[in-house]
């Protein structure tokens, strides 16, 4: 220990089993993730929708985000990743607790702290993402009740399935690397099966649905592409070459998906379209989640 300087030797705020690098990207990939929500989806979401609920359509996204944070962690996280209660569920409990705050995480080398912090951001997209199927159909108070309701009742047990080391699904081998599965195919079948059910736009909504704000629009899309970097490259949990190529293979990706939305625009449509690259953007970023790291 003599030959490490004194500010990376273990006191009582940094015990021997905390990398300090592993935390500190921890921490950082975490926030990346919360401005793809707060405010990249917020921004994304008041310009892509028309003037009318543009303010509403803002205020679903920052809602969710606030909302998913009181219930994670006072019952979410714990349901996600704490003791087994079923094969598919953890058991609802608190995570505001110092010394389980302070003790070191299931996975990585940091406090169960951060864990809870980034995974937390995780479950927030995932509500907004489902908030993006219903813009201009559900009504605020709905949602409001929606929101904790699906977390507890959905997202918990796709999160304990395959990405607790007690699920079921884990058990048997599936691999998720960064919300493939938990994330966007749970929000997609929410999106569809929620829209179904609160019904359609009004036919005069359906036949011109233009963004009222483009450069809206586009700084959000922006937000959420650059943002990536800690949604795919904190799932590693450290601070390394996995995190490296799982960053880099995000944004190939997502540029390779924009180039081939604008192409596929120019020989349909004769033109090329702003609403078709961010479409582009979104596409890139979702499909190389599931397997943007390396997994030998």
């Amino acid at each position: 220990m003599s030959q490490f300087p004194k500010n990376l030797l273990p006191d009582e705020a940094s015990p021997e089993w905390m990398n300090k690098g592993d935390n500190a990207w921890q921490l950082t990939a975490a926030t990346f993730v919360g401005l793809q929500s707060v405010p990249g989806l917020v921004i994304l979401y008041g310009g892509i929708v028309k003037k009318k609920w543009a303010v509403n359509s803002a205020f679903m996204a920052l809602y969710a985000f606030a909302s998913v944070l009181v219930c994670w962690v006072t019952w979410g996280y714990r349901m996600s990743f704490g003791d087994k209660m079923l094969p598919f569920l953890g058991t609802p409990n608190t995570t505001l607790d110092q010394k389980f705050l302070l003790e070191k995480a299931f996975l990585g080398s940091f406090p169960n702290a951060t864990m809870v912090y980034f995974q937390f951001v995780f479950a927030a997209i995932t509500l907004i993402l489902i908030a993006g199927a219903l813009l201009g159909r559900m009504n605020f108070y709905a949602w409001m009740m929606f929101v904790p309701l699906w977390l507890t009742f959905s997202y918990t047990i796709s999160a304990f399935s395959i990405w607790c080391p007690d699920g079921w699904l884990a058990k048997m081998g599936i691999v998720d690397f960064a919300g493939g599965y938990v994330i966007h195919v749970s929000a997609g079948i929410a999106g569809f099966t929620t829209a179904y059910w609160v019904g359609p736009r009004s036919l005069r909504d359906r036949e011109a649905f233009s963004p009222n704000n483009i450069m809206s629009m586009l700084t959000g899309a922006g937000l959420l592409w650059m943002a990536w970097s800690g949604f795919n490259g904190g799932a590693p949990f450290s601070a390394s070459s996995d995190s490296s190529l799982a960053i880099l293979n995000t944004h190939i990706c997502t540029a390779v998906s924009l180039i081939t939305w604008l192409n596929l625009d120019i020989i349909f449509f004769k033109k090329p379209t702003v609403f078709g690259v961010t479409q582009g953007i979104i596409t890139g970023l979702v499909c190389i989640t599931p397997a943007a790291g390396n997994f030998t």
